[in-house]
């Protein structure tokens, strides 16, 4: 029996084996959007009155951290770790801020456009200094963070600037129903434009390749060196993403980094993203994301003191930690 066409057992039809192979793959992400759902549901029976419109003040407010971690996950898939990138999405936000102050509506898609190039082209400089200097990343990021974090306080020393109204509407609202928040929309549509096509690609391929053998990568003729700075480089243009959603959901930019690249960690872990790399994908980060953001909003709703949160989240953070490093010990034995 061919390894392709494995076989089925007795009275299984081949399209309810291939189902339940789908399944066991992705049953860490299933689960999490299970929880999404229990959460939501949790949040009701907190507070009966909760509805479409906190549901989309939930998606608004989480856009900046799904950016985020989507920037995360790209690099630690390559095998990397990237701490710049709330220093990064502090950067583009101000200066897409600059631009778009007291102008017409027009610079609002210039801005866009050159902050995401800012993106693109510093993230790119933080890959081809991990290959150059062949320092660990975690060194070199946490290093760059502070360059993007002083280029943020150069544009803008306080927050200011401003934002086109038609930019700010696209994380405001809702489309079809008022039950499909546009942030939602958002950011199911810049993460897929970028991810689909990056992930059904030679790179996208090299990317997880190098995450999980870098030496197998390169005996099988991968590009090391330029697929380490490609995954950088889209790290960074997911982070001017980001940037550009925490000057949509205020109207101005702010250039103290926020909690995002700490955030972002967590995301990616609880998502499901090995910090080893080489496995995960952008769906599980994404639920991540509300996941974090619903904790912390049910335990509001319940009387709880923010400070407790805090510490509950990261128990949580452990525990997951704690399970997906037996999972992967129990599948190395097997």
């Amino acid at each position: 029996m061919s390894a392709l066409n494995p076989p089925i057992a007795p009275g299984q039809t081949r399209e309810a084996s291939s189902f339940g192979q789908l399944i066991r793959r992705n049953g860490w992400v299933i689960g999490l959007y299970l929880l999404v759902g229990a959460l939501l549901i949790t949040a009701r029976l907190i507070r009966p009155e909760y509805g479409a419109p906190d549901l989309q003040s939930l998606a608004t407010a989480v856009l900046p951290l799904a950016f985020a971690a989507a920037a995360q996950t790209v690099v630690v898939i390559s095998g990397g770790i990237d701490l710049s990138v709330g220093a990064l999405m502090a950067f583009t936000s101000v200066t897409a801020a600059v631009i778009m102050k007291d102008r017409g509506d027009e610079f609002g898609l210039i801005a866009i456009v050159l902050a995401l190039a800012l993106g693109l082209v510093a993230g790119a400089v933080n890959g081809l200094l991990v290959v150059i200097s062949r320092v660990p990343d975690i060194i070199v990021t946490l290093a760059m963070s502070f360059v993007w974090a002083g280029c943020a306080l150069l544009v803008l020393n306080s927050p200011g600037g401003g934002a086109a109204d038609w930019v700010k509407s696209l994380s405001v609202g809702s489309y079809v129903t008022e039950w499909l928040p546009r942030a939602l929309v958002l950011a199911l549509v810049a993460i897929g434009v970028v991810w689909i096509p990056l992930r059904r690609s030679r790179m996208g391929l090299a990317i997880y390749a190098i995450g999980s053998n870098q030496v197998a990568a390169l005996r099988s003729g991968v590009d090391v060196r330029r697929t380490k700075v490609l995954a950088y480089a889209v790290c960074g243009l997911f982070a001017a993403m980001g940037g550009l959603a925490l000057t949509m959901n205020t109207g101005i930019g702010t250039p103290v980094p926020g909690p995002y690249t700490l955030s972002s960690v967590a995301a990616i872990v609880l998502g499901g993203v090995s910090l080893a790399g080489g496995r995960g994908g952008m769906l599980g980060p994404l639920a991540a994301a509300f996941i974090l953001a619903l904790i912390r909003s049910n335990l509001f709703f319940m009387g709880v003191d923010p400070n407790y949160s805090t510490v509950i989240q990261g128990v949580i953070l452990v525990i997951v930690v704690m399970i997906g490093g037996l999972a992967t010990l129990r599948r190395a034995r097997a």
